[in-house]
């Protein structure tokens, strides 16, 4: 009992999170929409920045890379990278299974508030994963063993970070190749892509 009831309100949360998101970007009227899969380390360096970490294959963002993303205002910005995936992990409880031919796929991210101001949104909201074929693939509310999960919302200090995972559910079959992360509950016009394979 007590596990349905913080699932519903752990649903409510996010879908109350994504509506307000969305009314707040409709409001804003459309933009150009742009996927960014070019690192931080490979930005600076081609903007004449120095560092030492090595540059990505093809420019292609990769696990343990960071991408500065933007929301719908401009001034909301932050430092998003994809530090691990978990592939099959089980569900946090004996409860919590995938749906036959399904498997868990648990991603974690770690997202540094670039702005001068608090960043507060629904992570689980934010991602996607896409297979070898394109096809793509929204969160799942389930926590699995992996490691914990983003709170919903979560809310981080300028300057600050908080650290969780996010899970996805995918047909057992899938080759997952790519995680995207966007701002603004998903809604922000920059998208940032990591190639996982």
């Amino acid at each position: 009992m007590a596990i349905a009831t913080t699932a519903r309100r752990r649903t409510a949360a996010l879908l109350l999170g994504a509506a307000l998101v969305a009314l707040g970007a409709t409001a804003c009227g459309p933009t150009d929409s742009s996927v960014s899969t070019t690192p931080k380390s490979s930005a600076a360096s081609a903007a004449g920045g120095k560092t030492s970490a090595a540059p990505a294959a093809k420019g292609a963002a990769k696990l343990g890379d960071t991408i500065s993303l933007k929301g719908s205002d401009a001034s909301d910005t932050a430092d998003v990278t994809v530090l691990k995936v978990v592939d099959s992990p089980d569900g946090a409880d004996e409860f919590t299974k995938p749906a036959d031919g399904m498997r868990f796929v648990a991603v974690q991210f770690r997202i540094k508030d670039t702005s001068s101001k608090a960043y507060s949104d629904a992570p689980q909201n934010s991602a996607k994963l896409l297979d070898g074929q394109g096809q793509s693939y929204s969160t799942s509310l389930s926590d699995t063993k992996a490691g914990p999960s983003f709170q919903a919302p979560v809310n981080i200090a300028p300057g600050e970070s908080a650290l969780g995972f996010i899970t996805f559910e995918v047909p057992k079959d899938a080759k997952i190749d790519k995680a995207q992360f966007a701002l603004d509950s998903g809604f922000a016009q920059q998208t940032g892509q990591w190639v996982l394979a």
